[in-house]
C-alpha cells in the first residue's frame, strides 16, 4: 500500500516506518524537517515537508496515499499547547483525509484516556477516538500505555551513572512495551479488516511497577540506585505555578501525566483479542527483563572496550 507515516522522526514512528518498508509498502512521511529526517529517506521513505497545523502541507502529503498511521504527538520541546498541537492538528488531519477521499486511518491513543480527563494529552486522546468513532473513516485505535524505551532515560542511565532517579507518587505497574512492538501491530493493522472501526489495548507482557524496573537495572548494571520519591502534592504545585505563566503552559501539561504515571491505577490490559486480531505471535513480544538485560549488556561492553582502548594508548605513552 502506499503509507503516509505522521510522527516518523518520533520514538515510535520511525520504528512504524521501517516495519512498513519491510513489510513491502511505500512510505511517505510528514515531516517538519527533513534534515533531521535524513535516516528516513536513507531507509527508502519519500519524504514531504509540513506539519499538522499546515492544512495545505497536509492535502500534498496525503496525495496518492491509501492509507495514514498516526503516531504523531507533541514533543517535550515544543513552545505550544499540546491542545494546540494534538487536537487542532487532528482535526485538521482529519478534515484533510475526508477531501482526499482517504478511508483506512491508523491513529495511536493512550490505555485508560477515559479516567484521566483531567490529564491534557489524555483529554485530547480520549475525544480523538470519540471523534474517530463519530466519523466515517476506516479507523483503528491502538490504545497503549508507555515504552520501553522511556525506561532508560528514567531508570536505565541514572542507575548506571549512580545518579539519583525520581519517581512520583504510589507505585504504578505498567505494562511497558517495546516500540518495535507497537509498530507490528500499527503495520499489521493495514492487513487485517477484522480491526477496522475498533479499538485495541497494545501494552507489554505484564506490568512493572518503579521499585521492581529499579531492581532490574541494579541487577544487570551491578550498581545500587539512589532513588527520591516525589510526593503527589509537589507536583501538583509545581504545575499549578507552571501554568501560571503562559510560557510554562507546555510545562504544566507535561507534569499533569504524573497524575496517570504516579496514581497507583495499574496501566495493563488482556491482550489475547489484540494478539488474535492482528494475527501476531505473543511470543515474539519484548519482555522489558529482558530488553534491559540486552540494553546493559551492550553498553557495559562498549564501556569495557573503552577502557581497553585508553589502556592502550597510556601504555603507548610509557617511555620503555
Amino acid at each position: 500500500m502506499q503509507v503516509l507515516v505522521l510522527g516518523g522522526t518520533g520514538t515510535l514512528g520511525r520504528q512504524i516506518a521501517r516495519r512498513a518498508l519491510d513489510a513491502g509498502h511505500q512510505v511517505r512521511c510528514l515531516v517538519r524537517s527533513p534534515r533531521k529526517a535524513a535516516f528516513l529517506q536513507e531507509w527508502g521513505c519519500e519524504l514531504t515537508r509540513g506539519n499538522l497545523l499546515q492544512p495545505d502541507s497536509l492535502a500534498y502529503a496525503l496525495e496518492g496515499q491509501e492509507a495514514v498511521i498516526d503516531a504523531a504527538t507533541a514533543r517535550p520541546t515544543d513552545s505550544e499547547s499540546v491542545y494546540r498541537i494534538d487536537w487542532d492538528g487532528k482535526l485538521n488531519l482529519f478534515n484533510e483525509c475526508r477531501r482526499a477521499g482517504l478511508k483506512r486511518l491508523v491513529f495511536v491513543s493512550l490505555l485508560e484516556a477515559e479516567r484521566f480527563r483531567s490529564v491534557p494529552l489524555m483529554d485530547i486522546k480520549y475525544c480523538t477516538e470519540q471523534l474517530l468513532a463519530d466519523s466515517d473513516l476506516d479507523y483503528t485505535i491502538l490504545r497503549s500505555c508507555a515504552f520501553m524505551q522511556g525506561v532508560i532515560g528514567q531508570f536505565a542511565i541514572p542507575v548506571l551513572e549512580s545518579q539519583t532517579v525520581w519517581v512520583s507518587g504510589s507505585s504504578t505497574p505498567i505494562a511497558y512495551m517495546n516500540t518495535q512492538d507497537v509498530a507490528r501491530f500499527a503495520v499489521a493493522a493495514l492487513g487485517r479488516p477484522e480491526t477496522s472501526r475498533r479499538s485495541f489495548p497494545v501494552v507489554g507482557p505484564r506490568a512493572w511497577n518503579s521499585g521492581e524496573v529499579v531492581q532490574l537495572c541494579e541487577r544487570f548494571s551491578g550498581k545500587e540506585a539512589r532513588v527520591i520519591r516525589v510526593q503527589p502534592l509537589l507536583l501538583k504545585l509545581m504545575q499549578s505555578f507552571a501554568a501560571f505563566f503562559e510560557p510554562g503552559v507546555n510545562v504544566a501539561e507535561r507534569l499533569a501525566f504524573a497524575e496517570v504515571t504516579g496514581g497507583g491505577l495499574s496501566l495493563d490490559a488482556p491482550m489475547e483479542e489484540s494478539y488474535g486480531a492482528f494475527g501476531l505471535d505473543p511470543a515474539e513480544t519484548t519482555g522489558l527483563e529482558a530488553y534491559l538485560k540486552e540494553y546493559y549488556s551492550g553498553i557495559l561492553k562498549r564501556l569495557r572496550e573503552l577502557e581497553a582502548d585508553l589502556d592502550k594508548d597510556a601504555k603507548r605513552k610509557l617511555p620503555f
